[in-house]
């Protein structure tokens, strides 16, 4: 089998879950970052919706994070989603889940107003809570094994402890489950090199580029 190909965008939290997937497997990959706001004419030939991530496995080319990694799953060793029909099918809804999560995170750092800044802080919190309540005994999703739930939320947490750096703080102190699970994964190797050098400096810098209300806090 030909070495997986991986087109990525430097803070792209959905690549990161493709990556998260891969480091888990212990799959050898290749990565070609491209930059979202220039995208290249053979990347738009080749991704049919011009998202990244984007995975070309010899003369085929996958599309759409969760596509993605389920092709990785299925055929990479250890599986990281259950065999029971029903329980994976509560863990692919619980990745929609972590997806949603992300758009929220979007909708906040490039609030453009106050209002529009608490109400996705508000909607941010409400999702905290929603998992607070659904969360049992760690230390990640399913408990003891990681899975393809913790290879979509582990992008989530990280902006986290960017955004507590901005000054928008609190988010776990009454979640002690969330916490834990945060903890955890952030803790994860395969989470930790799922992004390169100077994430979080690169991060800051696109949030103050948006131009919102938390990105008129950066210096």
């Amino acid at each position: 089998m030909s070495t997986p190909h991986l087109i990525s965008f430097d803070l792209c939290p959905y690549v990161q879950r493709a990556v998260i997937t891969m480091l888990e497997k212990n799959v050898p990959f290749e990565r070609t970052y491209i930059d979202l706001a220039n995208k290249p004419d053979w990347f738009l030939q080749m991704s049919p919706l011009g998202r990244v991530p984007v995975l070309q496995v010899g003369n085929e080319v996958l599309f759409e994070s969760a596509v993605i990694a389920e092709y990785l799953d299925e055929t990479n060793a250890p599986r990281l989603h259950p065999e029971d029909p029903l329980t994976r099918a509560k863990h692919r809804a619980w990745i929609e889940f972590a997806s949603a999560g992300l758009v929220s995170l979007w909708n906040f750092y490039t609030a453009a107003d106050d209002k529009a800044f608490a109400a996705a802080r508000a909607d941010l919190d409400t999702k905290l809570d929603r998992l607070e309540a659904i969360l049992q005994d760690g230390p990640f999703f399913a408990g003891a094994p990681f899975s393809l739930v913790d290879a979509a939320f582990g992008p989530f947490f990280r902006y986290f402890p960017v955004l507590e750096s901005l000054g928008e703080t609190g988010w776990f102190d009454s979640r002690p489950k969330v916490a834990s699970w945060k903890d955890a994964l952030l803790n994860r190797r395969s989470v930790q090199d799922a992004v390169q050098p100077g994430y979080a400096d690169k991060l800051v810098a696109f949030i103050k580029g948006k131009g919102g209300v938390l990105g008129k806090r950066v210096a």
